[in-house]
């Protein structure tokens, strides 16, 4: 297994929204980092499409809403409330046919409580996302209306299938990328590519590609640009990435086994020597080449169709493996991940909103496929949050303590960590609804207060993964500080109820105090009357009393305005 460590290597990214978490994880691997920003997000000139799809998605006119970014799901929503009431547009998004192109917007739809009824799986490009529509929907799809949330440009490619396949397609852009308000950074990295003095480049979208170009073209140096670059490892983190490279003559050296931040930069840390080494070392006969570096590709035979597409267009893509990511943490020493969930525990927001936020740091933290968070709820551990979309599991999934490795963590208040064959252990119990149960490695951690147990945290992993000791304690950490935080909410809700039974309580004996005086019957009798009058007008025993007190206080109004009606009478 290569080490991961750049070397000393210098590395740039031209990442802008996480460029801080970028810097940091290539400095974890022993790289010089470069970052430079490339794009900045803009608001529109004009918010009229966004707004006319509101109120065409308050009409009713649309059956299937596409959603591609998580950032696009909030900002459409900031956009509509400046016009509309944010209750009805979640209700009419709630009506409707919901498709999220990948977890990020299934996440943020997750936590308007939006069901999805599909997420596209890795890669998640717009190839992967009409393969989805198309073996969710078959022929019907040619009946839909579909809106589709744009982000930075117009994908001509997607819009063009989709108004192939769908009886009518509307745009809904809600943001746009554009340089960033100071140019010369982007012009000194391009100057230090062409003096040689970078060694590897790491594009994270197909944004990055364009907007370097262009500043290349201003300048004059588009052809000296691509140029340099065949004397650089050149990572792109996508088949989109990709394609954007290869239109501007530039071929990437790897893609990593999975399109993420995180899986990108360890791989380019593990393999990026022996390529740069590779390229600036002289062949010594023209068979050298893609047989230099054997341990990055995988045999066609074993991919899926599109993995055999890339390959088979020159671009080489990392053997899938999350035990490569060992020691990974996304650039987030665990003090930071730390302060990041207080952060999230000390907010005022709901109780599931945190714990989605948790299990996407969790998830940030350590290299995993999979986070279930559940909450021992009496005696069964119920399914609260998960990173990827399951809206029939969520508030649904019910394992009794004891049951699977899920329950015996509770049952026993120890950690697990199962490296392989997790479906072996005699712990295991599948689960139907889970296709996560078919992976290989799991880590299971309970997450407790006062020394009792709360809930479970539950890690899987697709391949082989053995969790060092430095994961485990974190989690662990963090299900005390999870723990604590369900504990607080629960003694809220505890406390509400209780606040609000007491009030109950006085509003039912003022009730049986006015049936008593005005019925002449005793308290027992009052009590029953009020029952059986419950039972045959279908109200609760709360309803009805507030109905007597309410009767009881009109009754008096009346007779004092008759009262002073009379004085006002005699007086006159």
């Amino acid at each position: 297994m290569p080490h991961a460590s750049f070397d000393g290597l210098r590395v740039l990214s031209l990442e802008s929204r996480r460029a801080r978490e970028v810097e940091k994880l290539i400095r974890t691997y022993n790289g010089d980092p470069l970052v430079v920003p490339a794009m900045r997000e803009l608001a529109l000139e004009s918010n009229t499409a966004c707004l006319a799809f509101g109120e065409r998605l308050l009409a009713g006119d649309f059956d299937l809403i596409i959603f591609l970014t998580g950032v696009g799901v909030t900002k459409m929503l900031e956009i509509l409330d400046s016009r509309f009431d944010r209750a009805a547009i979640v209700t009419a998004l709630r009506s409707r046919d919901i498709v999220a192109r990948g977890v990020k917007p299934s996440s943020a739809l997750r936590e308007l409580r939006i069901p999805v009824i599909a997420t596209t799986a890795e890669p998640s490009t717009w190839r992967e996302l009409l393969t989805l529509l198309d073996t969710t929907y078959g022929e019907r799809l040619g009946t839909l209306r579909v809106a589709v949330q744009e982000y930075g440009a117009t994908n001509p490619e997607l819009i063009s299938e989709l108004v192939v396949r769908c009886d009518a397609v509307t745009k809904v852009p809600v943001y746009q990328w554009g340089l960033p308000l100071e140019i010369k950074p982007l012009q000194d990295c391009i100057s230090r590519i062409l003096d040689g003095s970078l060694d590897v480049v790491l594009f994270m979208t197909a944004v990055q590609v364009i907007h370097l170009f262009q500043v290349a073209a201003d300048m004059d140096l588009m052809e000296p640009l691509r140029a340099a670059m065949e004397g650089l490892v050149v990572v792109s983190v996508g088949p989109t990435t990709t394609e954007e490279l290869q239109h501007y003559g530039v071929r990437p050296d790897f893609e990593p086994s999975r399109p993420r931040m995180g899986f990108m930069i360890n791989e380019a840390a593990q393999y990026a020597g022996s390529q740069l080494a590779r390229k600036r070392t002289p062949p010594v006969a023209d068979t050298v080449g893609e047989a230099a570096m054997p341990s990055l590709v995988v045999p066609a035979a074993e991919l899926s169709d599109v993995q055999a597409q890339r390959t088979a267009s020159g671009v080489q893509q990392v053997a899938p493996s999350t035990s490569t990511m060992a020691g990974f943490r996304d650039g987030l020493v665990p003090f930071d991940v730390l302060h990041e969930i207080g952060s999230s525990l000390a907010s005022s927001d709901p109780l599931h909103v945190v714990l989605s936020r948790i299990v996407a740091l969790v998830s940030a933290v350590v290299p995993c496929d999979s986070c279930f968070l559940y909450t021992l709820e009496a005696d069964k551990l119920v399914l609260r949050a998960s990173r990827n979309p399951h809206s029939d599991a969520v508030d649904q999934l019910r394992i009794s303590v004891g049951e699977g490795v899920t329950g015996w963590v509770a049952e026993h208040r120890e950690p697990v960590a199962i490296s392989e064959n997790a479906s072996k252990d005699p712990r295991f119990s599948a689960f139907v609804s889970l296709p996560e149960d078919s992976f290989e490695a799991m880590l299971c951690v309970p997450v407790t207060c006062a020394n009792r147990v709360v809930g479970v945290l539950n890690l899987q992993h697709r391949e082989p993964y053995t969790h060092p000791a430095m994961e485990r304690r974190l989690l662990t950490t963090i299900g005390i500080l999870v723990g604590a935080e369900i504990a607080r909410a629960r003694l809220e809700t505890e406390n509400s109820e209780l606040s609000t039974r007491l009030e109950t309580r006085k509003i039912m004996d003022k009730a049986k105090g006015v049936l008593q005086r005005d019925l002449g019957i005793t308290e027992d009798e009052a009590y029953r009357t009020m029952q059986r009058e419950s039972r045959t007008r279908r109200k609760s025993m709360r309803e009805l009393a507030e109905a007597i007190l309410l009767s009881d206080a009109l009754r008096h109004a009346e007779a004092r305005a008759d009262a002073q009606t009379v004085a006002q009478t005699s007086a006159a």
